[in-house]
């Protein structure tokens, strides 16, 4: 299992590193892979020899993890490529500016067609001075850049100015307004490929509704086989048909889990369509072994407008996941055995002993559900149910770490912007390895995290803020994954009496 794991793992790797470093770095990309994939090649080669009970030396697990980020970023910097510029470019300095169209590769966007004189003008009187006091124009290979003083409140400034450059020039461009590393808010303008005639095929085939049922279908058939073994039944084809029955072993595992999952992609989807976003149907991944799926995703093909729609689709699907899968838990926990806790400790999420003060969320649910049953010996043998519901805890917090492109790398990019939301990220990074030392489980999730790119792509309005309620939600939101991925501490374990 842990060979087929790492495979998997390596696969997802690989993928990510291809496409966050390979235009920006000459070093080569098996080079980064492999420096990145050591430290789990490292502790499978250890689970293999020794066995998956025996936990590897504390220096096997904090070595690797300090040494091979430091390698990687010292091969990416080394083969780092130098931005091309133009001689106007040179004269008004560099600056960072992300692609807001996600959807399209930078070979894909068509050039800026030059603005000339006349343009120019029409162009600068897009900007009133009591709105945006207009200062300079920087011309790029792949946008325009205004730069200048904001005059009013950030969202009437965005609205107003974008009416004005579609008077004048139509659907030309998509106006983009985000805050630099200065402080200071800027327009920039890209071409708007989404209008393209070109596009008009590819926007038809958006929505595939026979690929998400044929995934469906096979997710289902997946999970129901590792359902099955969860619940102590060896699901193989020759014995599904002497006995059909043994398909209905797995199914509560299986329809658990996919319906979990499946509400926190659709809690995307409904707010992504409520905003007006492009955005395909929820898509799950099949896996025959594991956990008998990777997961489910959605892809939104057309910009953010604002920070509001970011927060709201980024936190519809946690919320809407957590919602569905607290009364599968409670429910699944009632029904499940309790049995002595194992003298040896067992891993973060064991279906036959579980340890409820892995989580403080998981403890005070497991008290309600189980009552007295619950002594400070005892594990908890989940029922299947209960086993799909802890996944969907588990993702529940997965998603909502506050790094990059995951949900919580959203919500904070949204609360807080852009700049402060690197920065969460890193921190989030570094506390969660030193979590691991702690909880061994999550060593996983700390090199997963070390993958993930920590820049979030903008919203066509990236600067005008959050209301007090939305910022309150997103609180709320980082507050419930503090509860389900720190421990139960002892006082409050005494208290309950667990």
């Amino acid at each position: 299992m842990a060979v087929w794991f790492l495979l998997l793992l390596g696969l997802i790797t690989y993928l990510m590193v291809q496409r966050s470093v390979a235009r920006i770095t000459r070093t080569p990309i098996w080079l980064l892979w492999l420096v990145l994939m050591t430290p789990a090649m490292l502790w499978t080669g250890w689970a293999v020899i020794h066995g998956e009970k025996q936990p590897p030396p504390r220096e096997l697990m904090i070595w690797p993890l300090v040494i091979c980020p430091l390698l990687y970023w010292v091969l990416f910097q080394w083969g780092r490529r130098q931005p091309q510029k133009d001689k106007q470019t040179q004269r008004q300095g560099k600056a960072s500016l992300p692609n807001p169209a996600t959807q399209q590769s930078t070979t894909e966007l068509n050039p800026v067609r030059p603005i000339e004189p006349n343009e120019e003008t029409q162009l600068r009187n897009c900007f009133p001075w009591s709105v945006y006091y207009i200062q300079n124009i920087e011309y790029r290979p792949q946008a325009v850049i205004c730069r200048g003083q904001l005059r009013t409140k950030p969202a009437e400034a965005y609205q107003r100015i974008k009416e004005n450059i579609e008077a004048q020039f139509g659907d030309r461009f998509l106006v983009i307004f985000q805050e630099g590393l200065n402080g200071k808010p800027f327009f920039v303008l890209v071409p708007n490929t989404q209008e393209n005639k070109a596009n008009t095929a590819q926007k038809e085939k958006l929505t595939r509704p026979g690929l998400a049922l044929v995934l469906l279908i096979a997710t289902l058939v997946t999970t129901t086989k590792v359902g099955a073994g969860i619940a102590g039944v060896e699901f193989t084809l020759s014995q599904f048909q002497s006995d059909p029955s043994i398909i209905l072993k797995g199914l509560p595992y299986a329809l658990a889990l996919m319906f979990i999952l499946g509400i926190h992609e659709l809690g995307h989807y409904l707010t992504a369509r409520y905003y007006k976003i492009r955005s395909t149907l929820p898509y799950f991944i099949p896996m025959p072994f594991f956990l008998g799926t990777f997961g489910a995703f959605i892809q939104m093909r057309s910009p953010i407008p604002h920070r509001k729609a970011l927060f709201d689709v980024s936190i519809a699907g946690p919320l809407a996941g957590f919602v569905v899968t607290l009364p599968l838990l409670f429910w699944g926990l009632a029904n499940s055995a309790v049995v002595s806790l194992p003298e040896e400790k067992t891993g973060l999420l064991n279906p036959d002993a579980l340890n409820p003060k892995y989580s403080i969320l998981l403890a005070l649910i497991s008290k309600l559900a189980l009552g007295s049953q619950l002594t400070p010996q005892s594990a908890i043998d989940l029922h299947p149910i209960a086993v799909a519901a802890c996944l969907g805890i588990i993702v529940t917090a997965l998603n909502l770490m506050p790094v990059g492109q995951l949900d919580g790398g959203h919500i904070v990019h949204a609360m807080f912007g852009q700049r402060t939301a690197i920065l969460i990220g890193q921190v989030a990074r570094l506390l969660l390895l030193l979590l691991s030392l702690v909880q061994p489980g999550f060593f996983l999730w700390a090199i997963i995290l070390l993958f993930i790119p920590l820049m979030d792509e903008p919203a066509l309005n990236d600067v005008t803020e959050l209301d007090n309620k939305r910022d309150i939600w997103g609180l709320l939101a980082m507050a419930l994954l503090v509860l389900i991925i720190l421990p139960l501490p002892q006082a409050i374990a005494s208290l309950l009496q667990i």
